[in-house]
């Protein structure tokens, strides 16, 4: 034992704490070998090798005063059982601290007769720090209140189902095109009240139905496309067909003017987008890649400048000068058939039957998907404010914060009195120039008009963070 402390001397150790550690490699061993012997009651305890047991000790000195040292001061998180009396003179035993257990016994070998220590794990020491949102921590994004929207207007004038919808830049009119084969130009102000003389004025010229319209900003034009193949040019002083952009091999469905150059992109059946220069009618660009129907098309100042989605299931970002694709992104398992880009930030969200996803524009890197829209998205819209709304093939309508994705209105249409119940269909829907009118176009031949409830406030219709917790959580296990 006086080697046994000598050398704990020279280690820097406490005597009295080495001795314990010597007694505790001793009877390991010896309870060792009674617990794997064939006879415990009559199992023979050989004799060690000195080295042997010499070098058990060191090792298990090492291996505890590498973790805790019951002199250094600190609070110590070792267990230990001593052999402990009462005052009725028995004998029983005890966990205790380590620190305490020698500290009480000045010969700590004959206190603990066992010598079993434990190690509890100092949790304390690993906490992670939640400040920043650290890589292990779910950052629960705060979705922006907006109010609910509700329908205020039912404009009923055309034949068939309106599939088409453009405002004029300085924002006094709006045009529909429908299946009817006919465009119709309105007065806004005058439709928003439901006033008898909104229609202004009726265009005919196509022989099949009007899937696309757009209104230039530079010139009085209105262009259109439809499944006749026909993609003309209106000029809205004499209200006559100045142009035809003939090229298409099948129906067109959609139709978007660049914003800053005299360029015209439409996209349809035979699976190309077209870039076509306006004053000359030539075409610039067959933006071929996509291998079904091109169905919504995104104009941009910025490259991309043109980002096409197809039923495919595909969206692809094009280099508009080389005329070749950039990027093509697969995430979705469903038709595209609509997209939206906001006027505030570098993004844009496709919807398609399994979800909405929210991309960033730049390099088309994918950001987040809105979950909850569970039918077929023919439309989509969003505004200054950050409300973005879906309209679904079965007369849903999910409102949403544009950001966060958080849903915080759910609706359906109604069907105008004489149509069946399943022509609730949502095809098109856009925000006037403020952001204050929604209109959608339907299948039962109607235009509704939606503006926000004014009596609403944040008391009325709170955001509920529970279940927006819950859904963000869900999410963050999923990868697309």
């Amino acid at each position: 034992m006086s080697t046994t402390k000598a050398n704990s001397q020279d280690d820097g150790v406490n005597p009295s704490y080495s001795s314990l550690v010597a007694l505790s490699a001793r009877h390991s061993l010896k309870r060792s070998r009674i617990l794997y012997a064939v006879d415990p009651q009559s199992a023979f305890i050989p004799s060690t090798d000195p080295t042997i047991l010499q070098n058990s000790i060191n090792r298990r000195k090492r291996r505890v005063t590498q973790v805790v040292h019951p002199d250094d001061g600190k609070q110590s998180n070792a267990l230990a059982i001593v052999n402990s009396s009462n005052d009725d003179g028995g004998n029983f035993l005890q966990m205790q601290p380590l620190s305490s257990a020698t500290a009480g016994n000045g010969n700590s070998s004959t206190a603990l007769t066992t010598a079993f220590l434990f190690v509890l794990p100092r949790v304390y020491s690993r906490k992670k720090s939640n400040k920043g949102g650290g890589p292990g921590k779910l950052k629960i994004p705060t979705p922006d209140w907006h109010a609910p929207w509700k329908l205020s207007t039912v404009l009923s004038s055309h034949l068939g189902w309106v599939r088409s919808l453009a405002f004029d830049p300085t924002n006094d009119m709006f045009a529909s095109g429908s299946a009817d084969r006919t465009i119709k130009i309105w007065d806004l102000a005058k439709a928003s009240v439901g006033a008898s003389d909104a229609l202004k004025l009726t265009l005919t010229g196509h022989i099949s139905p009007v899937r696309g319209l757009a209104f230039s900003s530079r010139h009085p034009y209105l262009f259109s496309a439809g499944e006749d193949k026909m993609v003309k040019c209106w000029d809205l002083e004499t209200n006559q067909v100045i142009r035809h952009y003939h090229g298409h091999l099948s129906g067109v469905f959609c139709l978007k003017l660049h914003p800053t150059l005299d360029l015209l992109v439409t996209g349809g059946r035979d699976a190309v987008a077209r870039v076509w220069d306006i004053r000359t009618k030539t075409q610039v660009h067959v933006l071929a890649g996509h291998d079904n129907t091109v169905a919504s098309l995104l104009t941009r100042s910025t490259d991309p400048q043109v980002v096409t989605g197809s039923h495919d299931t595909t969206i692809k970002l094009w280099d508009l000068a080389a005329g070749k694709c950039m990027t093509t992104l697969t995430h979705h398992q469903k038709s595209i058939r609509a997209m939206v880009e906001p006027s505030f930030e570098n993004t844009f969200v496709s919807g398609a039957a399994d979800c909405l996803k929210y991309w960033q524009a730049k390099d088309g890197r994918f950001l987040k998907s809105y979950t909850g829209h569970k039918a077929v998205v023919n439309a989509m819209a969003v505004n200054e404010d950050g409300v973005l709304v879906s309209g679904g093939d079965d007369g849903s309508m999910h409102f949403w914060d544009y950001k966060t994705g958080y849903n915080f209105q759910s609706s359906s249409s109604i069907v105008q009195p004489g149509s069946l119940e399943a022509e609730n269909a949502i095809f098109c829907s856009e925000f006037d120039g403020t952001g204050t009118r929604l209109l959608t176009c339907e299948a039962d031949k109607t235009i509704k008009i939606w503006k926000m409830d004014e009596e609403a406030s944040e008391l009325t219709h709170p955001i509920d963070m529970v279940a927006w917790r819950k859904k963000c959580i869900k999410e963050s296990k999923q990868r697309y």
